[in-house]
């Protein structure tokens, strides 16, 4: 049974439906077809990509309406009001855009160089960025809010663009990651379809990402990691951007010019491999449906000397999926809100199972969760009750070895910062007995 492109959100498994239904109207196409043929439809065909690809325009064209929910889904592009089209919200909550991912997929399947294959999927078009946005204090990000995570239409960013959205990031590390996963198993890749639902799609059990399979999109970080170094990123980058201006008539950059952009990458590449690398993926405030703050909040004196480690206690089970975890952020600044009275969430931060940290009150605005030493120190949760049984090994290495560097790194903490559990300061059972013994070998712990 086809559907209408008219049903079709720009959630990734919509996206995911439309591509098989593309597929079923021509079962005989392969996936460098079907590629082609969304890169017609989106208009993905430029010199540049020429480079590298096929020309698109030798693909068949697929019915008006289906063309146009592509071009939309796929097409890049920022507008004045800060809303970002050619992007999809994926059920783990992260928002990609499309593009770069669908060009590494079939960059994989003609198996380029890996230095092509970054320069098509993760430096495209940065020398227009470059020469949009060469100062600022930060050069990457920011990310964005979906005006319905059930059904989303318009995703609109917290701010103004810089040199690449988080979306952008996110769509070129797993253009990256299933382009060169394809590139060497090409054989895996029997339908485009098949291989996004795969990635995006997959359902955790009940010892979360400890028994996940390595290719999945919770593990874009770790993955990414694997596959670029940042010392060879200046050089790809700088090699790229030549590239595309040789490939687009402009004239050879001067040395002065030249200089510039260097400082702008560098510091671009550093940024990146802090808040994109060491720093552990967090849903934001607005993706998993918060509330507005009460009152006028009370803003943090940094950087911070404590962290202090929590279970939830209710929910007692730890969640596994976006829309679990979301559930349980909802019902507990509900409960706060509307039990205790409190402005908000009372935790900084919330680790779930399902491969991601939740924003809480975040990084500058003080909590409610340690009685008396709000004000000097973040209060980390872990949804769950942990009295017999222990967080998952991956949601615990988030807050213990990714989380609280990324705060040392970004001034949150002092980096000589005490970790304590909730019990060692109030009278409470918190964290739970299994959890506490736990901590108590972390470093840092006092």
């Amino acid at each position: 049974m086809f559907l209408s492109p008219a049903s079709f959100s720009y959630h990734m498994e919509d996206f995911i439906r439309a591509v098989k239904q593309i597929e079923d109207e021509d079962p005989g196409s392969d996936p460098a077809t079907v590629l082609k043929r969304l890169r017609r439809a989106a208009g993905l065909n430029d010199a540049f990509i020429r480079h590298f690809l096929p020309d698109a325009q030798a693909a068949s064209e697929m019915p008006a309406n289906l063309s146009e929910y592509f071009r939309k889904a796929v097409h890049h592009r920022v507008l004045e009001d800060f809303k970002e089209e050619g992007v999809v919200l994926t059920p783990d909550g992260t928002t990609v855009t499309v593009a770069p991912l669908l060009l590494g997929i079939e960059a994989g399947l003609l198996k380029t160089k890996r230095q092509a294959h970054f320069q098509l999927t993760f430096a495209k078009d940065l020398d227009v960025s470059f020469r949009r946005h060469s100062s600022g204090t930060h050069l990457l990000g920011p990310d964005g809010c979906w005006n319905n995570v059930t059904s989303p239409q318009v995703f609109t960013l917290s701010g103004k663009p810089n040199l690449l959205t988080t979306a952008q990031i996110n769509g070129r590390m797993d253009g990256m990651i299933l382009g060169t996963e394809i590139s060497a198993n090409s054989s895996r890749l029997l339908k485009l379809s098949s291989l996004l639902k795969e990635y995006y799609s997959h359902r955790l059990d009940r010892k979360g990402m400890d028994s996940a399979p390595r290719l999945i999109s919770q593990r874009r970080r770790e993955n990414f990691q694997l596959l670029v170094f940042p010392s060879p990123l200046m050089k790809k980058t700088m090699t790229t951007v030549e590239l595309q201006q040789r490939l687009t008539g402009q004239p050879e950059m001067k040395l002065e010019t030249k200089r510039k952009l260097r400082a702008v990458v560098r510091k671009a590449i550093k940024e990146f491999v802090q808040m994109y690398l060491d720093c552990p993926p967090i849903i934001s405030r607005c993706t998993w449906g918060a509330e507005p703050y009460r009152g006028t909040p009370t803003y943090l004196s940094l950087p911070l000397p404590f962290l202090f480690i929590h279970h939830t206690d209710t929910p007692n089970e730890p969640c596994l999926t976006f829309e679990k975890c979301s559930a349980d952020m909802r019902a507990m600044q509900r409960y706060h809100q509307e039990e205790r009275g409190w402005d908000d969430i009372g935790y900084s931060f919330v680790a779930g199972s399902d491969g991601y940290i939740y924003e809480g009150r975040g990084w500058n605005i003080q909590g409610a969760h340690t009685s008396g030493q709000n004000s000097r120190g973040y209060g980390v949760s872990f949804i769950g009750n942990y009295q017999t049984n222990l967080p998952s090994q991956h949601a615990m290495s988030l807050v213990r070895d990714q989380l609280a560097a990324c705060a040392v790194d970004r001034g949150g903490l002092v980096s000589s910062y005490t970790l304590k559990g909730h019990r060692d300061v109030v009278s409470t059972a918190c964290p739970g007995d299994a959890f506490y013994k736990e901590i108590s070998g972390w470093e840092h712990f006092g």
